[in-house]
């Protein structure tokens, strides 16, 4: 099902079909055990049920001290921090040693992990500068509320409208959440799909010079931590690593559409629209894993922490 606050002050439930064809991935996941997001009102209206989206409201005295935001009726701790770097020192704190590697060896880890493809629509190419206007995501898992998409208010003109077909007027309602509301409700749904003491692993394509940096920039922004049991995933190197085994003397054509081409997958809805863009990534990921022959603790050594990311964005802009 989708939950999706993009037009209406309510979440709708959406049927999602999944694909059966990605048994290697698909399989490591089991959907008889799903937490469900938190005070459900079900109303029966057109013989359809509702979700009920309640005002987000945040308690931010000081910078640096713990808050709650009640979002969908469930209280969420959330960390506040001042910056990247005191998110960067915080995490180095954290007594896990290399996380992937301890990760990928534990024998329990399809009960540890869950998998999230995601996608972003912003205002620009500009990592700080500009906005995120779309938010998708998917659990691989599958079954009930497992799909979420949510326009965004940027709160900045949107001047690429041409790229992905989202307008000014389109974000500027007042049910259409800014980033700090959005960012509390987009924890809820993911604390919603992951398993109990376990990892989150957050995959786009072209995500560690693109969506992650911006996810990264925009919870620094609204002085949000990003969760230290979140991991990230770019599916992009995955592609250009599977398309050179079809033909090494060409410049492998690695974009999502080309892959969805190469698979003769049917996309669902426009591309550049972020939901869109991750249904059609969610079976070409699995796609991809099959052709390589990828196990999950592969997966889980080739992503990426925070740390990780953040060490990399300083990197390159020393450069």
């Amino acid at each position: 099902m989708c939950i999706s606050i993009s037009q209406v002050s309510r979440f709708r439930t959406n049927l999602f079909l999944g694909s059966s064809c990605c048994e290697r991935v698909h399989g490591w996941f089991k959907n008889n055990s799903i937490p469900k997001l938190l005070d459900i009102r079900s109303s029966s209206v057109n013989s359809k049920s509702r979700w009920v989206r309640r005002n987000v409201s945040t308690t931010t005295q000081g910078g640096r001290s713990n808050t709650k935001s009640s979002v969908l009726g469930g209280a969420v701790p959330v960390t506040r921090i001042v910056d990247a770097e005191s998110t960067a020192k915080i995490q180095q704190q954290q007594p896990f040693g290399n996380l992937q590697q301890r990760l990928a060896e534990n024998k329990d880890l399809s009960n540890l992990l869950t998998v999230i493809v995601s996608d972003l629509e912003t205002t620009g190419l500009h990592r700080v500068k500009e906005r995120i206007i779309e938010i998708a995501a998917q659990d691989l898992a599958g079954g009930e509320n497992s799909t979420f998409q949510s326009l965004i208010n940027p709160g900045v003109p949107i001047l690429n409208a041409s790229i992905h077909g989202i307008r000014n007027d389109m974000v500027c309602r007042p049910e259409v959440p800014r980033m700090e509301e959005m960012i509390p409700i987009f924890l809820r749904y993911v604390q919603s799909r992951q398993k109990p003491g376990g990892y989150v692993m957050i995959v786009a394509h072209n995500g560690k010079t693109f969506d992650f940096q911006f996810l990264i920039n925009e919870f620094n922004r609204c002085s949000y931590e990003i969760p230290h049991n979140w991991l990230f995933f770019d599916s992009l190197p995955l592609a250009r690593e599977s398309m050179k085994s079809v033909d090494a003397t060409v410049k492998p054509k690695a974009s999502l559409s080309a892959l969805g081409d190469y698979y003769n997958l049917t996309r669902d809805g426009d591309a550049h629209r972020a939901l869109s863009d991750v249904l059609l990534l969610s079976q070409v990921f699995q796609r991809l894993t099959i052709d390589l022959k990828l196990s999950l603790s592969d997966l889980v050594l080739r992503s990426y922490t925070t740390s990780d990311l953040i060490a990399a964005m300083a990197k390159n802009k020393k450069a």
